[in-house]
């Protein structure tokens, strides 16, 4: 059965993949043009896209009689996947959740430590060499310990950055999910019916939502106005669930006091306003930048893909 891999894998990923399958890995680590997308979809029984392969409704329909039958998505989340169409054509989607959770929370608790500490214009300041000693008003950010903490998507990975929030920063939380869910480790986090209600309650807003139709541009700037001046909004999901357009306005305007992205609307392209605001943090999407991290998910990968090529039920269907 032909493999194809769209990006380079940890070498572990590559040698378990190669025992089983008939392996191609694609060595660009750019998204897949339409041109190759066609030809995997041609050739291959198995694809592995990932974040950037647009696989979108014209795809498949340029494909006319696929081979491939499945897309074993690398990532947990798969907007880049019109799966509707893929299913009409004939191929299952799955993704890989679980292996990214831990290490998505961390990031999440990194970048609210930065913003809040204001650690990147700190860290800028040194590396310019304007940096005069120390004194008592120098930089002064937000004291993340006991604030309110606001989750927007109580998922996996959002009951995880709750946990570390409130375990570990003594931080109350407050959240707004559309799938209501039971949270015996959390028994003090405290569900808000609307989205604007946690939005006007938090110090930390973190964002943890799948980028879906119905999230896009969820956060807007009636949601934006809501925040508190002295609030920070942490975004770890995907980056259109913002309207970046009302980001920058409520940023420069200071309606709001920072912000932390890993994630951007039209990745990799960060506007110039951002990257030119002294209380932003911006990393480039780490999420799950982790050496496990990523041979985890390479090997859910190849076990979604052992699963169709043994005939046995997919473990991780979307």
């Amino acid at each position: 059965m032909k493999l194809y891999l769209s990006r380079p894998l940890p070498d572990r990923v590559v040698a378990a993949a190669s025992e089983g399958f008939d392996l191609t890995v694609r060595q660009a680590t750019t998204p897949m043009t339409k041109a190759e997308m066609h030809e995997a979809l041609a050739e291959a029984d198995v694809i592995m896209p990932t974040l950037g392969d647009m696989f979108s409704a014209p795809v498949f329909a340029a494909a006319a009689k696929p081979r491939a039958r499945l897309l074993a998505n690398f990532g947990v989340g798969y907007n880049h996947i019109d799966v509707e169409a893929a299913r009409a054509a004939g191929l299952e989607v799955t993704n890989t959740p679980g292996a990214v959770t831990d290490a998505t929370a961390d990031i999440a608790l990194t970048l609210m430590l930065m913003t809040a500490r204001r650690a990147g214009e700190g860290e800028r300041l040194v590396r310019a060499g304007l940096w005069e000693g120390w004194h008592p008003t120098q930089l002064l950010g937000l004291h993340m310990t006991g604030k309110v903490l606001g989750v927007i998507g109580m998922g996996r990975i959002g009951q995880a950055i709750a946990k570390r929030a409130h375990f570990g920063f003594g931080m109350q939380v407050l959240y707004h999910t559309r799938t209501p869910r039971p949270l015996p480790d959390l028994p003090d986090a405290r569900a808000l019916p609307r989205l604007i209600d946690v939005m006007a309650a938090a110090d930390i807003v973190v964002l943890a939502i799948p980028a879906t139709p119905t999230t896009h541009h969820m956060i807007d700037a009636d949601a934006l106005a809501a925040m508190r001046p002295q609030a920070h909004l942490v975004n770890i999901s995907r980056g259109d669930v913002i309207d970046e357009a009302a980001l920058i306005d409520a940023l420069r305007a200071r309606r709001i006091a920072g912000a932390g992205l890993d994630v951007y609307e039209h990745e990799p392209q960060v506007p110039e306003a951002l990257r030119a605001m002294e209380n932003v943090v911006l990393l480039p999407h780490l999420g799950t930048a982790a050496l496990e991290v990523r041979e985890a998910m390479g090997l859910m990968v190849l076990e979604n893909a052992r699963a169709f090529r043994d005939g046995r039920a997919l473990p991780n269907v979307v």
